[in-house]
């Protein structure tokens, strides 16, 4: 008897625990075994007839999985005499039936179109299960995929604008302004595109185009945005695998859409697991028949190794498949290697050998296999640049020990050709193979940047000086005789203090032609502003009966002055390639040199811009940036002092845009005011023994860049 049993163990399969048991347990009593499923449709209801061969005691438990859409019936102590696990319905909502016997019961897995309830009642040797009936699929199709909101708007509003911008992890971004937000919004994919329809909402004509955003280098293609009705229908066209989605922030909305990461390991291609659902409930089961429990529940042919060994017990209920694999592959240590549909299931260390020995078997055909030479021709890159990446070393050991190249084998060689702007390298074909593809990602046209700076400096100065000279003189001494005195006679006079003779006035001292004796009480002029003397008001009175005049002169000057410097360089520069441009002069200055003797060095005073564009695969540009402004200022001993204005900065500049990355501000304002004690502080006249002077000068110079990418037909204008 045990030696029939270990015979079964090793000839039977999946069905192999199932049989054996059913066989050991006839050996004491008979169990009810399940003989045939199918289906029928009685007074309209679709209904799932179960034969055994023995009757049922009571109605098996089940349970209704709606997504994926099962019913699942457990007979406890019951076993299966069905050829197939999987029993083909295809009636109505109907599909297949799946049979999966472990331990001492049978589970019978009804697979769906669409979720449903189920009543079940046992008559005779048979179980009858009818399904509830459930909505047309039609009406079920129809519904949307995603709606925002329904729209509660009583007319058709306008969209306001389309955009579209590049995201993260090349993630193509629409984004639409709507009218408000209370426009009803129903996105959904429509084979392979998304359609976005916007309810009672009508399009302006400058929004009714077609945009081909395939230069973003994300998986969107085409946007095309039409009015259809009382809605705007708009089309967005994806490449390759991709997901979406959407969120709506007030009048904004943003549609995403993003490659799938794929990996060709992966059972279910997506983000998580996406696999049909499925529910485990094992007691001590073999690892091998549970993994034919997999393979008859997702059609894939699996290929366990005979390492593969152990019992599991687990329970599962609405489990996506591939998830349930992950899990028995973790618990048991397991690795998978997956070719097509068929997967290979062995342990890790086994899997890892295996690859191991694939590894060093590639590696001994490539030092026998036979080299190639292939010639490439550059058409924008410099052909020694090329052959220095090809060549240089990225520190990777092979089996010898030695350091290998990034792209060519050991056995591999490259030349490079200037005059022809050709390399020619000798190789294996699949080395040739990936040095073309490299070539040609990195053989292509550099784009190019329009750099425009514009250096405004503006000056305003405001000056205004006020001030007098009060003096006065004898007449008698001008005409012959003796200050103070009569001609001829007569006591002496003093005026206005000690007589100072002065050899030259201005003013009433000069045009009254009286200067010959005369005494100045107060000598406060106004002062020159800008080279500029101030212009002057002169009175004389004369005393005839006292031999006395007196002279009075007011000066004044009020300048005002405006000036404007602009300075616009501009250089055009490839991507990340640095370009300077400068005007200017060089002065000389002596300096002394280590001997002791003095030489002649130069200093120069230029306009100058210097930067390295970068352009952002958004579009935009990132620019590092010196520009310098100098000027010659005063002279000094042995040369020339510079007036240097200079910005050194990064800046992040969208292309077209411009933006001031630097201003400078100086106001610098002086008043002053001379006056006679005690005079000057007397109300009104005291105006006349004082002098006043108030300045005012403003700079400010401000710095504006303007990078503009260069098409292919030449810079924008």
């Amino acid at each position: 008897m045990r030696m029939w049993v270990k015979s079964m163990v090793r000839r039977v399969g999946f069905r192999g625990i199932g049989v054996l048991l059913l066989g050991v347990a006839s050996l004491s009593h008979a169990e009810p075994r399940i003989q045939s499923i199918s289906s029928s449709i009685q007074g309209g209801a679709e209904v799932v007839r179960i034969d055994l061969s023995e009757p049922l005691a009571a109605v098996p438990a089940g349970f209704v999985v709606q997504s994926p859409a099962r019913i699942a019936l457990d007979f406890p102590g019951v076993g299966s005499e069905l050829q197939r696990n999987a029993v083909e319905l295809n009636q109505g909502n109907l599909r297949m039936a799946h049979v999966v016997q472990a331990a001492d019961r049978t589970r019978v897995v009804l697979n769906l179109n669409q979720p449903t309830n189920y009543q079940a009642e046992v008559q005779g040797r048979s179980l009858l299960v009818s399904l509830a009936p459930v909505g047309s699929a039609a009406a079920v199709a129809a519904a949307p995929a995603s709606v925002f909101a329904e729209s509660r708007n009583d007319g058709a509003l306008p969209l306001r604008d389309i955009d579209f911008r590049r995201g993260v992890e090349n993630a193509g971004r629409v984004i639409v302004d709507l009218a408000n937000n209370q426009v009803g919004v129903d996105i959904r994919q429509q084979g392979q595109n998304l359609v976005v329809e916007f309810l009672r909402t009508s399009l302006p004509e400058g929004l009714r185009r077609r945009l081909d955003v395939t230069d973003f280098g994300t998986p969107v293609q085409t946007i095309s945005t039409v009015q259809s009705g009382d809605r705007v229908r708009m089309v967005i066209e994806p490449k390759g695998l991709w997901e979406h989605s959407a969120y709506q922030s007030d009048n904004q909305l943003v549609v995403e859409v993003r490659q799938q990461k794929t990996s060709p390991d992966k059972l279910t291609q997506g983000p998580g697991y996406r696999g049909e659902k499925l529910s485990l409930n094992f007691q001590n089961i073999d690892v091998r028949s549970l993994l034919q429990v997999i393979a008859d529940f997702t059609n894939f042919n699996i290929v366990t190794s005979d390492t593969v060994q152990g019992n599991l017990t687990l329970r599962l209920k609405d489990v996506p498949w591939d998830q349930a694999l992950d899990i028995i592959l973790q618990a048991k240590n397991l690795g998978m290697k997956r070719s097509g549909n068929v997967l290979q299931i062995a342990p890790k260390d086994e899997l890892a050998a295996k690859e191991k020995a694939e590894l060093e078997a590639q590696a001994a055909i490539r030092d026998l296999e036979p080299l190639r030479t292939q010639s490439f021709q550059l058409n924008y890159t410099k052909a020694p640049e090329i052959a220095a990446q090809l060549t240089s070393n990225s520190g990777v050991g092979n089996s010898s020990g030695t350091g290998t190249k990034s792209l060519l084998s050991s056995r591999g060689s490259v030349i490079a050709e200037p005059r022809t702007n050709q390399l020619f390298v000798s190789d294996i074909p699949s080395r040739l193979a990936q040095i073309e593809e490299m070539i040609a990602k990195l053989d292509v046209a550099v784009r190019q940047v329009l750099i425009e700076a514009r250096i405004v400096e503006a000056s305003d100065t405001f000056g205004k000086s006020l001030g007098v000279k009060l003096g006065g003189g004898d007449l008698r001494g001008i005409r012959g005789g003796d200050a103070g005195y009569a001609v001829g006679g007569g006591n002496r006079v003093a005026f206005g203090g000690n007589y100072n003779a002065i050899g030259a006035t201005t003013g009433a001292f000069e045009a009254s032609g009286l200067t010959s004796l005369t005494s100045q009480m107060v000598n406060l002029p106004a002062q020159g502003i800008g080279g500029i003397s101030p212009a002057n008001f002169a009175i004389s009175l004369f005393s005839s009966a006292a031999n006395r005049f007196l002279n009075l002169e007011i000066s004044a000057l009020e300048a005002d002055g405006k000036g404007r410097v602009v300075s616009s360089p501009r250089v055009v520069t490839a991507d990340q390639t640095k370009a300077l441009i400068e005007q200017g002069t060089e002065f000389p200055y002596q300096q002394a040199t280590s001997s002791g003797a003095t030489s002649i060095a130069f200093r120069k005073a230029v306009l100058k811009l210097e930067v390295t564009p970068q352009i952002t695969p958004e579009g935009n540009i990132i620019l590092d940036l010196d520009v310098n402004k100098d000027s010659p200022g005063t002279p000094v001993e042995g040369g020339m002092s510079i007036n240097t204005k200079r910005v050194r900065t990064q800046v992040l500049v969208e292309n077209g845009g411009t933006v001031v990355i630097g201003g400078i501000f100086e106001l610098n304002e002086r008043e002053s005011e001379n006056k006679v004690p005690l005079l000057g502080d007397i109300p009104v006249v005291g105006n006349l023994f004082k002098q006043r002077t108030r300045q005012a000068e403003k700079q400010e110079m401000l710095v504006f860049i303007t990078p503009k990418m260069i098409s292919d037909r030449g810079a924008v204008r």
